[in-house]
């Protein structure tokens, strides 16, 4: 192979900055290689990502104070301190998996991050409001090379990128969630949608103005009286963080399955409040179009995992048959969430699943069956203000025919949050203060159960 010749230290490249970035990032990469060789052959382990970023650090310091000392010694213009520190940025950035998207991630108030094309990058902050940002990537070619470099990076094995899979669905090292598509568009995209409450609880989502404690102690008896909930919703809403916030009040000592498309929830993460988990992640199919694995299967393999509660972080196709089986055959207090633009939609959506299923169940069969298994549905919206709230809730009573029968016992009120609505059942009520839910002189007088 021939040496690629590049300009002596201390002067920058004629073409500019970017030529600087590329010519340190190769020399700071070829560097870390040998150091990291060295350990190995001295018997050392690995560093932590802690200390390899102390690495990169030392190695850039030396070769920007390199360049400033050839620069003096040639009589070239120095580079001056502005440059070196976005130099520095760069490389650290692109050497660290996430490029230039390391500086949106590293911004807390950003909740969407969305890419159409290498320079015509958006964002959306917690208020709603978008704004445009510069390039994340020098041409579209290295924004491809860039979201490679993340799917090789993250845990389990290495997603595809390319035409034949223009596609890529995968979580990010701090919890955000990924998506990317190239070829079916005029230019590659992607979308990075952070989750602000990873540790969510419902003290959390009264905090935050999504429900008020009395719904939030109603929902908290529902999750501990092993009631089957389906979370509700559009995209963006907040299903996710409702789902964590419900999880949150599940006892540590109950052994729980999670199956998604892509690892989202991480309830196998906090060890102290979930210290029993099996999260499973769906898989695509290799380059022959064989070994995909799909939500539905992973259902059915949870099942035979002992597992107290199934936990399905998004349900939208097959899945949706073994998951309602799951939760009427021993498997109560299991959660779910699926998109719809109405609680009373949310049966809808699941007869649609279900019709598209091997198993082609008529709406008949499809409501009967979720008659059984769903007890509650619970949407989200938007407020007046334009703040998300939970906006329904309904109890699912039975099935009548071509319908499924349910009693919104919250309905969306003037100002698009929920307000009490019809009583829950009796039964219903005895269950719920089994579970510590507290009637007598509160709030739930309304029901006349007070």
């Amino acid at each position: 192979m021939g040496e690629t010749l590049m300009p002596p230290p201390g002067v920058v490249p004629a073409h500019g900055e970017q030529e600087l970035v590329l010519l340190v990032r190769q020399r700071v990469a070829t560097r870390l290689a040998e150091y990291a060789g060295e350990r190995e052959a001295a018997g050392l382990p690995a560093e932590d990502e802690s200390a390899r970023r102390a690495t990169v650090g030392r190695l850039l310091a030396e070769e920007l104070g390199a360049q400033r000392r050839l620069a003096l010694m040639q009589g070239s213009k120095i580079i001056d301190a502005a440059v070196e520190e976005r130099v520095a940025q760069a490389v650290t950035d692109a050497l660290f998996g996430t490029g230039s998207l390391e500086r949106l991630l590293a911004d807390t108030t950003i909740e969407n991050i969305c890419v159409n094309g290498c320079d015509v990058v958006w964002v959306k902050d917690a208020a709603g409001a978008w704004r445009r940002e510069g390039p994340v990537a020098a041409s579209d070619a290295e924004l491809v090379e860039l979201v490679r470099t993340l799917a090789a990076g993250t845990g389990g094995e290495e997603r595809r990128f390319d035409r034949g899979m223009p596609r890529l669905n995968l979580q990010l090292a701090d919890g955000s969630r990924l998506f990317a598509v190239m070829a079916v568009t005029g230019r590659v995209s992607l979308t990075i949608r952070r989750h602000r409450f990873p540790a969510a609880s419902m003290a959390e989502l009264v905090r935050l103005g999504v429900c008020d404690r009395q719904l939030a102690s109603l929902l908290t008896a529902l999750v501990r009286a092993r009631k089957n909930i389906v979370i509700g919703g559009g995209t963006n809403v907040g299903k996710t963080t409702v789902l964590r916030a419900f999880a949150h009040e599940i006892p540590p000592e109950e052994r729980l399955v999670t199956i998604e498309d892509t690892f989202e929830l991480g309830l196998d993460t906090d060890t102290v409040a979930h210290p029993n988990v099996v999260a499973m992640q769906a898989r695509e199919p290799n380059i022959e179009g064989k070994g995909g694995i799909d939500q539905a299967e992973l259902v059915r393999w949870g099942l035979r995992m002992s597992p107290d509660r199934v936990i399905v972080g998004e349900i939208r196709g097959a899945e949706v048959i073994p998951m309602c089986n799951a939760m009427s055959q021993g498997n109560d207090g299991s959660l779910s969430t699926i998109h719809a633009s109405t609680s009373r939609g949310v049966f809808t959506k699941l007869a649609s699943y279900a019709a598209q299923a091997p198993e082609r169940l008529s709406l008949e069969a499809t409501n009967l069956m979720v008659a059984s298994a769903v007890h509650f549905v619970v949407h989200l919206g938007w407020d007046a203000a334009g703040c998300r709230v939970i906006d329904s809730v309904r109890e699912v009573i039975d099935a009548d025919g071509t319908q499924v029968v349910s009693n919104e016992v919250y309905r969306t009120g003037p100002d698009g949050r929920a307000v009490p609505a019809a009583p829950l059942r009796t039964e219903t009520v005895d269950e719920l203060v089994a579970a510590g839910l507290e009637v007598e002189g509160s709030a739930f007088s309304f029901w006349g159960v007070g």
